[in-house]
């Protein structure tokens, strides 16, 4: 794939904003970091910081800009509608929101609804740009994704188009039972990561019985001195990502359950993974990038620039 276009790919998220400007085959050639997250702008005042930060980039001629993630919510710069799935490059190319004509447009984000009787809708709104992007880095077009993160997703693609996907507010709940519930009072959360510690509570969770009953164990181990304040973090996260891993079916023929996101929990769900016989390699920030340039790519009319 190649551009003949600059391209200047935006991720603006809920906490922190990135961009990088990309190169005519997709590569980095420069890339910026602020804490300016959605929460951080006021109403009305997301174009003026947008220019603050990267409008010297916007400069180049031809410039293209795609914006990913939350800057497309109800609370971001527009409103992005979802691009409901199962959704390609076609279909996300079609729900573009262009801010700009030709010129800034935001990434609509996916919705999708589950087979249960209530038809629960589901959505995600920067991920589906790192998941196109992982297929792109891996050369796939059918796999098991997994974004963890605080609403981690799991993603089904068929065809090089997403099927389905599940979140799961595993890091969420991690914080809220680390930090404002009676477990917190035993807890170190300055302790070490322990993988050892980490894979008891994988392997717990995967016994027979409720959640809840298990996550009260997080307390009396600590009273009991079976495991100290620094190792009970570490057995808290096991046990909830290995309660999200155990309702998971993944289709072995697909190849490795691809992981994206931050090496800290790649790493986490990597090891559960191995422990429970599941394959599995890990993307970072490149697959955003990845995902931005291939989507331009695959929709060049009418974004080809004749100078």
């Amino acid at each position: 794939m190649s551009m003949k276009r600059p391209l200047i790919a935006i991720d603006w998220g809920t906490s922190s904003l990135r961009g990088a400007r990309l190169g005519t085959s997709g590569q980095v050639l420069e890339s910026r970091e602020f804490p300016r997250g959605i929460l951080t702008v006021p109403p009305g005042q997301f174009e003026a910081v947008f220019d603050e930060l990267f409008g010297d980039w916007m400069q180049a001629e031809g410039a293209l800009c795609l914006i990913s993630g939350m800057a497309g919510s109800r609370q971001g710069w527009q409103e992005a509608p979802y691009c409901p799935c199962p959704a390609g490059f076609a279909e996300l190319s079609q729900h573009l929101l262009w801010l700009q004509p030709d010129r800034m447009a935001l990434v609509p984000g996916l919705s999708c609804t589950s087979a249960d009787t209530l038809h629960t809708p589901d959505v995600m709104r920067g991920e589906e740009v790192q998941i196109f992007g992982a297929l792109q880095l891996t050369g796939r077009d059918n796999a098991t994704l997994v974004l963890p993160g605080t609403h981690s997703k799991w993603v089904q693609v068929h065809s090089g188009r997403v099927m389905q996907f599940q979140t799961f507010m595993t890091g969420e709940v991690f914080a809220l039972m680390s930090q404002h519930s009676i477990l917190g009072k035993t807890l170190d959360l300055n302790g070490a990561f322990d993988p050892a510690i980490f894979l008891q509570g994988v392997g717990q969770s995967q016994r027979a019985g409720s959640v809840l009953h298990h996550l009260f164990a997080v307390r009396t181990l600590g009273l009991f001195d079976r495991l100290s304040a620094a190792q009970l973090p570490s057995y808290l996260s096991g046990l909830l990502i290995g309660e999200e891993l155990r309702t998971q079916s993944v289709p072995l023929a697909q190849g490795p359950v691809v992981l994206i996101g931050s090496d800290t929990l790649t790493q986490r769900y990597s090891l559960a993974l191995q422990h429970l016989g599941i394959a599995c390699q890990s993307h970072g920030a490149q697959a955003t990038w990845a995902g931005l340039f291939a989507l331009a790519s695959a929709c060049s009319h009418p974004w080809t620039f004749k100078p």
